[in-house]
């Protein structure tokens, strides 16, 4: 009798601990935000309204130079998602899969549910939203319903467009969730409110399309800006000696502009105008997601990540998108709390998307599979001067860059090449390759450019 009291005890005692220990495993809010790029006040922007996202920075940590592996969604985000460097022949384009290019990787959302976590998914984390999706989510990816070309104000469809999807901007009256990322905003918080009731550990994506285009917000975040005094881009013209194959994005000609002329002063306005206001109603929602984790008393026991998939130029070098291998478009907002580490940091150590992958393991205590190329960066969120990349590698097409503390080179598929002193020169204003001054520093990227692109190649599954 005594022995089986003491049995019941031990076991008694090992099933308290699993509950403990199930209680306070980390759980992981993780918000994407299609092309944003870092004009953020957080980031030191002084035009952009951003409170909220710049709430959580003052509760954690932002990377000032963190770049993502691909300009284009899909491939960014197969990558980030398996923590796998881009290819000539993976994670290609914005069609990008994982299940196509990389059927044997794991995901990061996998390895948490594997873990026992649920995992679950509100609007746009993969571009396709069935890619990996039975092994990655405990339920289907629940996408608003709503065409993120959907709109509300007739006289947006009256504007012809090369695509057939109206007008690039809408101004309107209209509640949060006339949109389809108010829709996500909503579904992201009912399921806090689950969480909460049912104590289980989870790794919750929130996936936001603005501001991507087309820029339909509503009217209220218009009105945060003057759009006759929103500054303009001071270099709206093409780096000196810039290569013949460096050029702009031309997703925004898919869309019509109405009576503004292309490239004239009123089109730029109301493109920057568009997408700072889509940015503000992106940061609103963004907001009230994280009041919720916060009343609800979740916040201190989650790891919040917010991370966008790529930049996006706004009328620098006449660019309007992503699509290139200039810092604009590489260069993303990448912003992390995790309770009990530093609140309102910043780190200017060289951090790449594939990184977060790892860093979510290590901070969760879970096993990073070894087809994971990035690296944690657990060690920058106790101290931000530690460095734990010498270069990044990125890549679009034809083009292959590497980024390091002071440099961006990049080598096209036809042999031309960039090199841009960002120290000197942070606007990528001049490509310096054919300056014989940069010599040895030629040399010595295109070094580095070959050790990278040799890494990317050599992943085996």
């Amino acid at each position: 009798m005594k022995r089986m009291v003491k049995l019941l005890c031990a076991v008694s005692l090992i099933t308290n601990i699993s509950v403990a220990n199930e209680s306070t495993r980390p759980n992981v809010l993780f918000i994407a935000i299609d092309d944003l790029r870092p004009e953020l006040g957080c980031y030191g922007d002084t035009v952009v309204k951003s409170p909220n996202i710049d709430k959580l920075a003052s509760q954690g940590m932002v990377f000032n130079r963190a770049y993502c592996q691909v300009p284009v969604c899909g491939a960014s985000r197969a990558s980030m998602m398996t923590g796998i460097l881009p290819a000539k022949t993976r994670y290609v384009d914005y069609l990008a899969k994982v299940d196509t290019d990389t059927p044997g990787a794991m995901t990061v959302a996998q390895v948490f549910k594997e873990a026992g976590y649920t995992t679950l998914a509100n609007g746009k984390i993969f571009h396709n939203s069935s890619d990996t999706a039975e092994r990655s989510w405990s339920r289907p990816v629940k996408s608003p319903g709503v065409s993120h070309t959907a709109s509300l104000d007739p006289a947006t469809k009256a504007v012809k467009s090369r695509n057939g999807t109206g007008r690039f901007y809408e101004c309107v009256e209209a509640a949060d969730n006339a949109y389809g990322d108010g829709i996500v905003a909503e579904r992201t918080i009912a399921d806090l409110q689950k969480f909460k009731e049912s104590g289980e550990p989870f790794f919750l994506a929130c996936g936001f399309i603005r501001p991507h285009l087309p820029f339909y917000a509503p009217k209220k975040y218009w009105d945060l800006y003057d759009e006759a005094s929103i500054p303009l881009a001071d270099n709206p013209y093409r780096p000196k000696n810039a290569p013949a194959s460096l050029r702009g994005s031309g997703e925004y000609k898919g869309y019509g502009s109405g009576n503004l002329k292309l490239g004239s002063e009123a089109f730029n306005r109301k493109m920057r105008h568009g997408y700072f206001a889509s940015t503000s109603y992106a940061d609103k929602l963004t907001g009230d997601v994280l009041s919720e984790l916060e009343s609800l008393g979740l916040a201190d026991n989650t790891i919040v990540v917010i991370w966008g998939d790529h930049g996006w130029h706004l009328g620098e070098h006449d660019f309007w998108g992503k699509h290139n291998t200039l810092h604009n478009a590489l260069r993303i907002p990448l912003i992390v709390k995790v309770p009990g580490k530093m609140a309102g940091a910043k780190s200017e150590s060289l951090v790449a998307a594939v990184d977060l992958f790892p860093t979510l393991c290590t901070l969760a205590s879970l096993e990073i599979p070894p087809s994971v190329q990035g690296k944690s960066f657990e060690v920058l969120l106790d101290d931000p001067e530690q460095k734990i990349n010498e270069a990044v590698y990125t890549r679009f097409k034809a083009a292959d860059n590497v980024v390091t503390d002071r440099y961006s080179y990049t080598l096209y598929e036809n042999g031309e090449e960039m090199l841009f002193d960002l120290k000197k020169d942070p606007q990528e204003n001049q490509n310096v390759a054919n300056n014989p001054e940069y010599s040895k520093t030629l040399q010595r990227m295109r070094s580095n450019l070959k050790e990278q692109m040799a890494k990317a190649q050599a992943l085996a599954l």
